[in-house]
């Protein structure tokens, strides 16, 4: 039986991608009546990308100098969110004291200020360029990420829904910033979270197998030590979130070395490797828990063993890749419940990865497993080849 392993996913990036069409339609109309060119306005959407790695004072001076170009204001601000002013652009920055005032108020209120010049000192009030100012905090899932100012040279509503406008296009850039950095977090805790599910038991499989090996086959012995000790650095290196697939063929090739020694002859390996698909990048610690899983579930529960197939060849535009064994298999009703399988640990890793899968590349690149009682088991995974490096081939896979 075929199980698609494919379940409604989280919609947040969907909803973050509806605000930002709202928002740019919001402000091309806004903008259309002011007469400003969609030119100018792409110029703007571009230049707000940068802060899609949050609100720092290098993507404030980023945005602001483009704020003010397109606005056709006297001048645009952005403070953090304790009122610090991260960049100005523009005229009248002497008055920017005088509004320190209304912007914590914004931020303690959390609501638009609209301040009048007439109510405030100025030096030079017969040619001073500013008439009018908005304060408009940036709120982002009900937390304030900073201010924007917008100095205007004319009265008006339009000054107000220009400004509020803007702030919305703004906050959308934000939101989607915190979205990529929530799937980062999350894409991090699910690497942890594999490896925290390291069996035990091939911990002390291994160690127990060295430890016998010690006295009957010193020299053997110690390139199990070595294997070991890359197959734990590997799986627990903090670095990356992709690797390619060459290097967790790699770590797949130590742990089956270090699993054939406790298992002996009751362990057999196929490898089918296209090299055209060696490089292609997938997720970090993608292939190790599936091999394990077979192991595990597959081939120790099975009286004489089995043996463990992994295929890798090229699909087109993706790379398809199996891990096959021909174990005790098990009923697809059971895998139907991923959640409760990955909690409990059951089956390792094929929860986990199965969402990770398809977070990254999308609800059609969730693994397929096919599997019955006393068939054995075979995970399949389709990698788009897109985010593929180019690189020789290692040394150890070049012969």
């Amino acid at each position: 039986m075929v199980v698609a392993l494919a379940v409604l996913s989280a919609v947040s990036t969907g909803l973050a991608a509806v605000s930002a069409a709202a928002a740019v339609r919001f402000y091309l109309r806004s903008r259309r009546m002011a007469g400003v060119s969609l030119e100018a306005v792409n110029r703007l959407l571009r230049a707000s990308q940068v802060l899609r790695e949050g609100l720092s004072p290098f993507a404030a001076d980023r945005i602001v100098g483009q704020l003010h170009s397109v606005l056709d204001c006297v001048a645009v601000g952005i403070t953090d969110a304790d009122g610090r002013l991260l960049s100005w652009d523009g005229e009248a920055n002497e008055h920017y004291i005088q509004l320190h005032e209304p912007i914590i108020r914004s931020i303690v209120h959390l609501r638009s200020r609209h301040v009048n010049h007439d109510k405030l000192p100025c030096q030079r009030r017969g040619n001073c360029p500013m008439r009018t100012a908005v304060v408009v905090p940036l709120v982002v899932e009900n937390s304030l990420k900073g201010v924007l100012v917008v100095v205007g040279g004319v009265d008006g509503k339009r000054l107000i829904r220009m400004a509020d406008q803007t702030a919305r296009l703004v906050c959308t850039q934000l939101e989607l910033a915190q979205l990529d950095e929530s799937r980062q977090q999350l894409a991090q805790a699910e690497v942890r979270a594999l490896r925290a599910q390291m069996s035990p038991h091939f911990l002390y499989n291994a160690l127990n197998t060295i430890a016998e090996l010690i006295r009957t086959d010193p020299e053997k012995a110690e390139e199990l030590v070595i294997d070991f000790a890359d197959c734990t650095r590997y799986s627990f290196r903090t670095s990356r979130l992709f690797t390619t697939l060459a290097e967790e063929l790699r770590n797949v090739d130590r742990y089956l070395t270090l699993e054939n020694a406790h298992y002996g002859d009751r362990l057999q390996v196929r490898l089918q490797i296209d090299p055209g698909v060696l490089f292609v990048t997938v997720p970090f610690l993608v292939l190790q828990p599936l091999v394990e899983n077979a192991v595990r579930h597959g081939l120790a529960k099975k009286p004489g063993g089995g043996t463990i197939t992994v295929v890798a060849q090229d699909n087109g535009t993706e790379a398809l890749i199996s891990v096959e064994d021909d174990g005790v298999g098990m009923d697809a009703d059971r895998l139907a419940d991923l959640r409760d399988a990955h909690r409990s640990g059951a089956h390792v890793g094929i929860g986990n990865i199965n969402q990770r899968m398809r977070s990254v590349y999308g609800e059609e690149y969730a693994l397929i497993v096919e599997t019955a009682p006393g068939a054995g088991m075979k995970v399949i995974l389709r990698v788009p080849k897109f985010l593929s490096h180019q690189a020789p081939l290692p040394s150890y896979l070049a012969s």
